[in-house]
């Protein structure tokens, strides 16, 4: 036994032995401020050895060490997910020997033994009492940090008694058993990497992992390498990125998808995914088999999306929907009734908080439906006009749209709406004459602050901050009482200016003449399976003939040149993958209309193509698209105080085929752009 020993005993694991220890455990930890310092591999070593009576303290209330906060003890029983990461080849090499480093300290401890009988929990130490206590009954530790007086704590009982205690428990739970991870097999990993190097990665199995669970691609092949999160920038070097085979937006995507599990959820999703012999690894369809046993526990855990096609995915990352990866987004449209808050009614309240009052649904549902309805409705359009007839997404729209006008018609449903707009007051004492002077009473407690109520709109005061001055004054309105009534028309004259993204467009547009003329186009059968409504020639027939007479040239340069006019995003490659065309029939139509002088030839930045309407030009940074003046001013996109386009699109007016007609329509009239 050593005693005092305060690093840790393994050749070259010191050097390893810093910060880098939480970067390599990305996802898998929690307080990555805590795993800053030096000695998180020490601590958990000296916390096995403690444990099994081979390391003793230099003083009778000094502890093995801090390891971060202490959310590592969930590896036990739980630490085939950080082999996984190990193992495989995408795995950064600075990242891949702190994990080999930790697995061969694993190995050596009781937490890979599975007969002990371990315990983790939480604890409140007694004042000045041990981190540390070990008697013929077993041992305890105390780990981590304090977090309002509690700390982490492992024990090991040696008996039939319970072991030693540091004071007041406040959790406990033994920890899980009988899966993957004994000390023979953790060993057995580590060989075979030194030996064999890791394992080849295989993109089949990523396919295979992804039709299994419906998540995107890239999601898919981070679970399939351990790395159900990437929160470290840059989150895949240009090496990972190559083995992964993802562009950058891609990454991005996953990145955001991965994001939103729990480390725990991570943990047990792969804890018991590798081979029991874990050699079969480097066998041929080795991670093929892992993939399944990922797949089954996503479905068990999370259920099954609807898969849909790589194309699909492709188009809704680049529309960049902010508050959804890929994946959710296409699950609200392909299987809309699983997506909390949309598959029954909604109950919402305002409650206190620290920065004011605010909506609650008491759990994420609320959070889940605000986040789809602000994804859905601004990129609903362009969803259903760029992905093909028959796609599962855009078929899948019209019930997501009946699915948001029943849970808005729900009364219990309240959203925000919001500040009140200084041009109608500064707080709810102003407004009384306009809201009533009906305090909110719809919550479990009263609200800190003034409060109006008409039945529609409730507003609330704001609160004041360090320096004492007063937040302006939230609304919150009733989608199910909003209407043309008039107290409808004095909720919008009190937002105005704020209405952009604050529920009440979106609703208003849902329940509007223009989406339900969408919805209508959406459920008409005469687009062909796997035709795009962007083409002219199969949504607007009447328009391109119309078009090509009147320019005197063929349908294919009139189609262009309609597209041109009306589309957001007009590339080459979006162009020849609506159109149906190959290059040589796309640059033939391009051709005449530069001749005729309907078009120029150019190079510009983000526009993805080399054909422009005449006219003046407006540039845009990521993530909003460039393009002509004359069709943004058709479009109603907004340019900034620096006359670029950073405006949203706005909601849309017109379907796709009524926007096609109205375009040539102005061309016809002489108002067609012009040099």
């Amino acid at each position: 036994m050593t005693t005092g020993e305060l690093l840790t005993a393994r050749t070259g694991t010191a050097a390893l032995d810093d910060h880098g220890v939480m970067v390599a455990l990305d996802g898998l930890v929690d307080g990555a401020g805590h795993w800053s310092g030096k000695g998180s591999l020490a601590g958990i070593e000296r916390t096995g050895r403690y444990l099994a009576g081979t390391w003793e303290p230099a003083a009778p209330n000094e502890g093995p060490g801090r390891a971060g906060e202490g959310s590592w003890t969930r590896f036990i029983g739980r630490i085939g997910a950080v082999a996984l990461r190990a193992a495989v080849e995408p795995t950064r090499d600075e990242r891949r020997r702190r994990l080999l480093a930790l697995l061969e300290i694993w190995a050596d401890s009781p937490f890979a033994d599975p007969r002990a009988a371990l315990r983790t929990g939480l604890v409140r130490l007694a004042d000045g009492g041990p981190e540390a206590v070990r008697d013929e009954r077993g041992a305890a530790v105390a780990v981590g940090w304090a977090a309002d007086g509690l700390r982490t704590f492992v024990d090991l009982r040696t008996g039939e008694a319970d072991p030693p205690g540091l004071g007041v428990i406040e959790e406990a739970t033994d920890v899980p058993r009988g899966g993957w991870g004994s000390a023979e097999q953790v060993r057995r990993l580590l060989d075979l990497v030194r030996e064999r190097g890791p394992v080849p990665w295989d993109p089949d199995a990523v396919a295979l992992l992804r039709d299994g669970t419906g998540t995107g691609r890239a999601a898919a092949s981070f679970a399939l390498a351990g790395m159900l999160a990437v929160g470290y920038l840059p989150h895949l070097d240009d090496r990972e990125r190559k083995i992964h085979g993802l562009k950058v937006a891609e990454v991005e995507d996953g990145f955001h998808e991965c994001a939103r599990a729990r480390p725990l959820d991570r943990l047990e999703l792969a804890a018991d995914v590798l081979p029991e012999d874990p050699a079969e690894l480097w066998e041929p369809h080795g991670l093929r088999a892992v993939a399944e046993r990922i797949a089954h526990a996503w479905r068990e855990r999370y259920g099954r999306r609807t898969a849909v096609p790589e194309r699909t995915f492709s188009t809704v990352i680049e529309l960049r929907p902010f508050r959804l990866p890929a994946a959710r987004f296409c699950a609200a449209f392909t299987d809309h009734a699983s997506i909390r808050g949309l598959g029954s009614d909604l109950d919402t309240w305002i409650r206190n908080g620290e920065h004011g009052p605010f909506l609650t649904a008491g759990g994420r549902d609320l959070v889940d439906f605000e986040d789809t309805l602000r994804a859905v409705v601004p990129h609903l359009f362009r969803v259903c006009t760029e992905l093909p007839a028959g796609d599962p997404v855009r078929a899948g729209a019209p019930g997501l749209v009946r699915a948001l006008r029943d849970r808005l018609n729900h009364p219990g449903l309240l959203l925000n709406a919001g500040t009140l707009s200084h041009t109608v007051g500064h707080g709810v004492a102003d407004v009384r004459d306009r809201f009533g002077s009906h305090p909110y009473t719809g919550g479990p407690e009263p609200l800190d602050v003034a409060s109006a109520d008409d039945g529609l709109t409730v507003v609330v005061d704001g609160v004041v901050d360090r320096r004492g001055e007063r937040s302006r004054p939230r609304l919150f309105f009733r989608p199910a009482f909003h209407g043309d009534d008039e107290r409808s028309r004095t909720l919008r004259a009190a937002s105005a200016g704020f209405r952009h993204g604050s529920g009440i467009e979106a609703v208003e547009w849902l329940r509007g003449p223009a989406c339900a003329r969408l919805v209508e186009r959406l459920e008409d059968t005469s687009l062909p399976p796997g035709a795009y409504e962007t083409n002219p020639a199969l949504s607007v027939p009447g328009v391109l003939a119309r078009a090509a007479g009147e320019l005197g040239v063929d349908e294919d340069a009139a189609a262009l040149y309609l597209q041109l006019l009306t589309l957001y995003a007009p590339s080459d490659r979006n162009i020849r993958t609506w159109n149906g065309w190959k290059p040589t029939r796309h640059q033939k139509a391009a051709a005449v209309l530069a001749e005729r002088g309907l078009a120029v030839e150019d190079k510009r930045a983000r526009a993805g193509r080399r054909l422009f309407l005449p006219g003046e030009w407006i540039h845009a940074q990521k993530p909003y698209q460039p393009m002509e003046a004359w069709k943004a001013d058709l479009l109603g996109v907004g340019r900034s105080y620096n006359g670029r386009l950073e405006n949203p699109l706005p909601l849309p007016t017109r379907t796709l085929p009524e926007l096609f007609a109205h375009a040539w329509n102005l061309v016809e009239e002489g108002r067609g752009p012009s040099a």
